[in-house]
């Protein structure tokens, strides 16, 4: 029942992560950046606001450096980054170009956690561009603010969709990943291993579920998906973990098919009503 109400949620927040975008040795997967461009497009389309959450700048910035593997020290993060980012834009420009769809570039620092003006102007300007019909595209901004890579708010890109969705006050998070969401046991060695359909609740129960990250490119792992469900959820936004593998999902999902693993919203936030 909790799913048949996705299809009414009018603001939606995606994130895809490095290993959604890239394939294992760091280079942009095209075929499926086009794929995802092409469903968030057509929801637009019908009148869906949409808003990207983007990982993928430091492995893109690593391949076009040449560097091998994505960078270990800062400093090396933060010039990956710096060249990643605006070749992610560029992809992203042309991509979304093809289907008349404008973008904007969006790079958050965690300060505008902590500071209420700053915090303000982002939530002025996220509206802005969702009502002219804009996809906002967000990611860190790593390549200025070093505590971003290294620790804080938004050290993972997880947090930061979560973040993105309650600060717009969205409907639907949708996290898409390498994996099809929530197991009882590591579906990598346990054959039999089932996926979660639905949660209630992140409880300790659940999060000991959580494994690792499994890939050289990317950071975050099941147990930053959980917590940015927990945050979500209790935000009264509705939240969705499945796999990126072909971005059409989102439309199964959104038409309540039994895929990758809901996590029920609490109770709805003190004036805002959801879809």
């Amino acid at each position: 029942m909790n799913r048949q109400r996705l299809a009414d949620h009018r603001r939606i927040v995606v994130k895809v992560g490095t290993t959604t975008l890239t394939y294992p040795n760091g280079r942009l997967n095209l075929k499926r950046m086009e794929r995802l461009c092409m469903v968030l497009s057509d929801l637009c389309n019908l009148g869906k606001q949409i808003l990207l959450v983007t990982s993928g700048a430091i492995a893109v910035g690593a391949d076009r450096l040449r560097l091998g593997e994505r960078p270990r020290d800062t400093r090396g993060k933060q010039a990956a980054s710096a060249v990643g980012q605006a070749l992610l834009m560029q992809t992203y420009q042309n991509l979304f170009s093809q289907y008349h769809r404008n973008v904007a570039q969006i790079l958050l620092t965690r300060d505008i956690a902590d500071n209420p003006l700053r915090k303000k102007n982002a939530r002025n300007t996220f509206d802005t561009l969702l009502n002219m019909g804009v996809i906002p595209i967000v990611n860190e901004n790593d390549a200025v603010a070093t505590d971003e890579i290294e620790s804080g708010v938004f050290n993972e890109n997880d947090a930061l969709s979560a973040y993105v969705a309650v600060l717009t006050e969205s409907d639907l998070l949708i996290i898409l990943s390498d994996i099809d969401g929530l197991y009882d046991a590591d579906p990598k060695t346990n054959p039999s291993a089932k996926v979660y359909h639905e949660i209630e609740a992140v409880s300790p129960e659940i999060e000991a579920l959580a494994g690792s990250s499994g890939s050289d490119f990317g950071t975050g792992g099941m147990a930053t998906k959980l917590s940015s469900a927990r945050m979500a959820t209790a935000n009264g936004i509705d939240t969705l973990i499945a796999s990126g593998e072909d971005p059409a999902i989102i439309w199964k999902l959104l038409e309540g098919k039994q895929l990758g693993t809901f996590f029920v919203r609490k109770a709805l936030r003190k004036g805002h009503t959801h879809a």
